[in-house]
């Protein structure tokens, strides 16, 4: 993994077995220590830690499908396996990739419940390491709760047992957020005052991830939201938060454009500003673009790179390093026919090489808003342009935002950056209402607008946040939680549905419960409606 990921596999059967690199733990027999031991030594917790991180690695690997596959942003080719089905709101419990993203949380929530059952052990300078237990329970449960909704929320490690697991039945959605929201600010105490790492969970995030937590139970608490955004907000410098962007005063100049009054000046016109902003756009996922400009657009090719993916707007990442390393068979999952590896992409679906299988093609209600004349910045960033061809309507349009070739990757997978934060503050700040001129939401909106190379606004409506986000966000997997917590999915869905011969109806907004969960305990979970 990149940086201060260290190369840990954490492997879990009836008896918890840690490997890591030569340094640290013997490979010459990988599976040497047991838990009591290894808490017994100088790093055990970072260790520990560590295994966490590399276990979520495997957690954005299908997310993508189950998604943005079932927002109206993308679509899939009709001719390549189940991925038409779960386009197409048509998702059966036995779906190889429902089980998987539920059990690959579920085995990383694992791994954090080891240290927090053990956290009394933990010496002073790993206390961290607790803290970023209870962040990693949190986001977990976050995930499986927004896909699944009613979720049991493991507190511990479960022996491999029919009748412990029986003190775990699925919650109510909104049970689900008060446990999710408790583990996030257990965390904030945690983490607070840590040195911030963005490979790592931190006091920032955590603030972060509560408030979107609140905005998105049941019955959101606006009011809880906003004061955890403003806190990070307003304050933004001390986190070392900030979006990416160069004012205009400061841009490159990429082509001679006299101005009319003295042929000696140079012009910076709104197509080169445009251009800055398209790098700048860029480089927040950690990508570069090589040089070309032509006719007032860039018309090189992004690659990913490293050095930029550490930068003030990522506020939490997983990392992804294009170097073979561990191969190592993990069993956490029960999915033995899967290698956790530092080099694995964090989904082959959205990278360059996705649409061989037939997926991450835009749909041409999303080509609708996401334009060159629209969004002069977002679209050079997001889109591919090479495949861009609006005049041929069953043209295959592809995403840019992850350029990595192949399944092998070293895209990062950004859980949440600072723009995500200023339009969260803007929603918190807006509540429940349609509008609002409120200065604080006004400015956060329109700092994301700015980078974007738009126009300002002066009044706030959530429509208009809820299609800033559409825009921003495309292929980071926010749109259909977005849907969802804006009350607009059922409608936005059903139409796009009607539209497209599809099979959405309000129940669909979650997948179903996993079938292989339901057959562990027989009686026990109860199915979701719809399926």
């Amino acid at each position: 993994m990149k940086y201060r990921y260290k190369n840990i596999i954490v492997c879990f059967s009836f008896v918890a077995l840690f490997a890591s690199c030569e340094e640290e733990l013997d490979l010459s027999n990988p599976t040497a220590l047991s838990i009591e031991e290894l808490l017994q030594t100088d790093n055990g917790f970072e260790l520990l830690a560590n295994g966490v991180l590399d276990a979520y690695q495997k957690v954005p690997a299908n997310e993508f499908l189950l998604t943005e596959l079932r927002s109206d942003n993308v679509r899939a080719n009709s001719e390549n396996g189940n991925f038409p089905a779960i386009n197409a709101y048509n998702v059966d419990p036995n779906n190889g990739d429902v089980a998987t993203y539920y059990s690959n949380n579920m085995a990383t929530i694992k791994h954090a419940n080891t240290i927090i059952d053990n956290r009394f052990l933990a010496p002073e300078n790993q206390q961290y390491t607790v803290g970023e237990a209870y962040f990693m329970r949190a986001l977990c449960h976050f995930n499986l709760v927004r896909a699944y909704q009613n979720i049991p929320y493991i507190d511990k490690v479960l022996d491999i047992t029919k009748d412990e697991a029986l003190d775990y039945p699925q919650l109510p959605e909104a049970a689900v957020y008060e446990k999710i929201i408790d583990d996030f600010k257990t965390s904030i105490a945690y983490l607070n005052g840590v040195e911030q790492n963005r490979y790592r969970p931190s006091e920032g995030a955590a603030i972060c991830l509560a408030a979107k937590a609140y905005l998105s139970q049941p019955s959101p608490n606006y009011s809880e939201a906003e004061l955890l955004l403003a806190s990070v907000v307003e304050n933004n410098g001390a986190y070392n938060y900030d979006l990416i962007y160069t004012e205009r005063s400061n841009a490159e100049q990429f082509e001679f454009n006299a101005d009319p009054l003295d042929n000696s000046v140079d012009l910076l016109t709104d197509a080169e500003y445009y251009a800055n902003l398209v790098i700048d756009y860029g480089h927040v996922l950690g990508n570069a673009i090589s040089d070309g400009y032509t006719d007032g657009v860039l018309d090189g090719s992004w690659s990913n790179s490293p050095a930029l993916e550490i930068n003030d707007e990522v506020v939490f990442s997983i990392a992804y390093d294009l170097v073979s390393s561990d191969n190592y068979v993990t069993s956490d999952s029960g999915l033995d026919d899967q290698v956790e590896t530092d080099s694995e992409s964090h989904s082959f679906a959205m990278t360059l090489q996705g649409p061989s299988n037939g997926i991450n093609i835009a749909t041409l209600d999303f080509l609708e808003v996401m334009n060159p004349e629209l969004q002069p910045v977002r679209f050079y960033a997001s889109i591919d342009a090479l495949s861009y061809n609006p005049t041929v309507e069953t043209n295959d349009t592809f995403n840019a935002k992850f350029p990595t070739e192949g399944e092998i990757g070293d895209n990062d997978w950004v859980v949440l950056r600072y723009a995500d934060v200023l339009l969260l503050y803007a929603e918190a700040i807006l509540g429940g209402d349609d509008s609002t001129t409120d200065s604080r939401a006004i400015d956060a909106f329109n700092k994301v607008r700015l980078r974007a190379g738009l126009e300002e606004v002066a009044n706030l409506t959530k429509q208009q946040l809820l299609d800033e986000r559409r825009v921003e966000f495309v292929y980071e997997n926010q749109r259909l939680y977005d849907l969802i917590r804006f009350g607009e999915a059922d409608d936005v869905l059903t139409k796009f549905s009607q539209q497209n011969s599809l099979f959405y109806t309000n129940e669909k907004k979650y997948l179903p419960f996993p079938q292989r969960e339901m057959d562990n305990l027989p009686n026990f979970y109860k199915q979701n409606s719809g399926y």
